[in-house]
């Protein structure tokens, strides 16, 4: 699974812009961005979408391996979203009963 945090900073770094200049384009505030990584927070589905369309891409483009373009349903959305409020055992906690089913 990709790294959330890692591709938008890599995405960011590819453009020559500060967290400030991707505040800017993609509208969402500085302290938003800087508390992300500060607390290893993934961005809300809605926000992540605001971070793809100032950077010029598609959601399915941000999470695509090589070429392969990838497209979510309103219920991936959903949990993608619902994925993004857990904290690191949260998330620990809801793979391993994924796994355990």
């Amino acid at each position: 699974m990709k790294d959330i945090l890692q591709e938008i900073t890599r995405l960011r770094l590819e453009r020559n812009w500060s967290e400030y200049q991707m505040s800017q384009k993609a509208g969402i505030p500085q302290s938003t961005i800087s508390t992300w990584y500060r607390k290893h927070q993934i961005p809300a589905i809605q926000t992540l979408d605001k971070l793809c369309k100032g950077f010029g891409i598609t959601l399915s483009q941000f999470f695509s391996e090589g070429d392969d373009a990838v497209s979510l349903t309103a219920e991936q959305k959903d949990l993608l979203d619902s994925w993004s409020h857990l904290n690191r055992e949260q998330r620990h906690a809801v793979l391993e009963l994924i796994r355990k089913m």
